[in-house]
């Protein structure tokens, strides 16, 4: 195999590879020997056609897409590590010469990682996020608990409130005449929940139980049902029951209860010093992500389309492993959608873009402050990993390809680089 490298516009490249004529001649034996079972020619039994006899009767040519698709990806492969290129694109493959006899040859077109120019990164200006935890946060926590163990008790001596559960009859009139599915019994309801058009439970308020009410709302405009919208209507509504959640007192048994804590204020230091850990990884989020976009938006850099469309299409594909593993196909996606292939991949495209650019000029700072993954992070990083499986991390590595290390050790770089970029950042 020989190989000529092309530099072209916009971070492209084109390799021609050529395939001597004896390999394309063993490949040409090779489709011959696939295909001759399936083809007939009258005086021979089926399978036993002489290869020259049916390039004479159907042409050389019958065997040349088999010949081609046999070649061309061992070829490309090789052209691959050869060329020294950073090729970051599926090839576009284009066939030049293919003739029995004479080398095959074809071209393939390929995106390369384009150059980028850093511009400024260092001393960024961030935002600075308070870590401070306020007496209101700890209370509505504590609420959240009590909530979470509250016990559900019968009210029989007072109307319907807001915020009571409460189980009811009701019947859906327009013009007088009941309608389809208008109609509940002993239908469970949260008072102020949202979940009955606008007006509905609002006007359950102070019902009294086994009394009947009537409710008078209007259908939305935009309501479902078309013969149900913009219509008025009355609700015949009948309480059966009004239940309310009593909560826990907040004393040292309940702390005891719900955490491994004695006492009360144990527990609401303990709930404090969460809430501020949860701030400090948020804030520290939040400059990460401001930062990046800063030092992303500070470089210059010439994307190649092609190296786009594999980044949409690694996207999508993405997206159906995950819809697979809720038992949903693409073509289930995109029914219950109305969205099209297309469409989704020009939706994709913006964030196809950004996720290239963040990781290329994320590389480009690693690569500037010399970020190096030692061989003890990775370890520590291969001993977490193998923690998380449940395995030997001897055995893990083991299981790694090099390509598969290298690549970790890039990402882990990356990761550096953007801790690199909160570091050097400022607050204002």
């Amino acid at each position: 195999m020989s190989l000529q490298v092309e530099k072209l516009e916009k971070n492209m490249a084109k390799l021609t590879i050529e395939v001597s004529a004896e390999e394309l001649e063993k490949a040409l034996q090779g489709a011959y020997m696939k295909q001759r079972g399936k083809i007939s020619v009258p005086g021979f039994r089926k399978g036993k056609v002489p290869r020259q006899m049916i390039e004479k009767m159907y042409g050389p040519e019958i065997f040349y897409d088999d010949a081609a698709n046999a070649l061309i990806p061992e070829a490309y492969s090789k052209a691959y590590d050869e060329c020294g290129l950073d090729i970051v694109s599926q090839p576009s493959i284009d066939v030049v010469q293919l003739e029995k006899g004479k080398p095959f040859i074809f071209t393939a077109e390929v995106a390369v990682k384009p150059e980028v120019t850093l511009g400024e990164y260092k001393g960024l200006k961030v935002d600075k996020v308070s870590n401070r935890v306020t007496q209101k946060e700890i209370d509505a926590k504590l609420e959240e608990e009590q909530k979470k163990n509250a016990r559900t008790i019968s009210v029989e001596d007072r109307a319907v409130a807001d915020g009571d559960d409460v189980v009811l009859d009701f019947e859906g009139f327009v013009n007088g005449v009941a309608f389809e599915g208008g109609k509940g019994e002993n239908y469970p309801l949260t008072i102020g929940s949202g979940a009955f058009i606008p007006g509905f439970e609002e006007q359950l308020v102070g019902a009294e139980l086994e009394k009947e009410v009537e409710v008078n709302v209007t259908f939305p405009e935009e309501y479902h049902a078309a013969d149900l919208a913009g219509k008025p209507a009355v609700f015949k509504c009948t309480v059966h029951e009004i239940k309310v959640k009593e909560l826990p007192e907040l004393d040292d048994e309940f702390a005891a209860e719900v955490s491994e804590f004695d006492t009360l204020d144990e527990y609401k230091a303990d709930i404090k010093a969460k809430i501020k850990e949860e701030k400090i990884a948020e804030g520290r989020r939040q400059k990460e992500d401001q930062a990046v976009e800063k030092a992303v938006a500070n470089a210059t850099m010439e994307i190649p389309e092609a190296m786009i469309d594999t980044q949409v299409r690694q996207m999508s594909q993405e997206f159906a492993q995950r819809l697979q593993s809720q038992g949903l196909s693409m073509e289930q996606y995109f029914q219950f959608t109305g969205l099209t292939a297309e469409k989704m991949a020009e939706d994709l495209r913006p964030q196809a873009v950004k996720r290239i650019e963040t990781r290329l000029v994320l590389e480009a700072i690693a690569k500037a402050e010399n970020i190096v993954v030692s061989d003890e992070k990775f370890d520590k990083e291969i001993n977490k990993m193998a923690e998380s499986y449940g395995m030997e991390a001897d055995k893990l590595k083991e299981y790694m390809g090099e390509a598969e290390k290298e690549q970790m050790k890039a990402d882990m770089a990356v990761q550096e680089a953007v801790t690199f970029l909160v570091d050097n950042a400022v607050e204002e």
